[in-house]
């Protein structure tokens, strides 16, 4: 038995798909692998402009991804549930009971 997987959304993730397959061969599959040479490129040498969207619950789990990108983009939009915190920190927006990230609040400052 092998077990392929094609889906990069998950490759990083402890799902069950990724840890509960108990086969000796696993391997990526041809989709994920032109992803990641897809990834590559863009963060080798991107086209121009090159805008980065990045999306997520909390800015503490992606802050190094982040600062990575920083250097290499133009433009970067957050977005998901990330954008509160980064609203309520830099323009005092209130967020209600939407997600903030309070760990990751004390980092938004330095990232802008």
């Amino acid at each position: 038995e092998v077990y392929i997987n094609d889906a990069f959304g998950t490759a990083h993730r402890a799902h069950s798909s990724m840890v509960g397959v108990n086969v000796a061969t696993k391997a990526s599959g041809l989709l994920l692998s032109k992803e990641l040479k897809y990834f590559a490129k863009a963060l080798e040498s991107p086209s121009r402009p090159f805008l980065a969207i990045l999306g997520g619950a909390k800015v503490s789990d992606k802050i190094k991804l982040i600062n990575n990108l920083l250097d290499k983009v133009d433009s970067m939009i957050i977005g998901g549930a990330m954008c509160f915190t980064f609203v309520n920190v830099i323009q005092g927006v209130k967020i209600g009971k939407s997600l903030f990230d309070k760990e990751g609040a004390k980092l938004v400052e330095g990232i802008m």
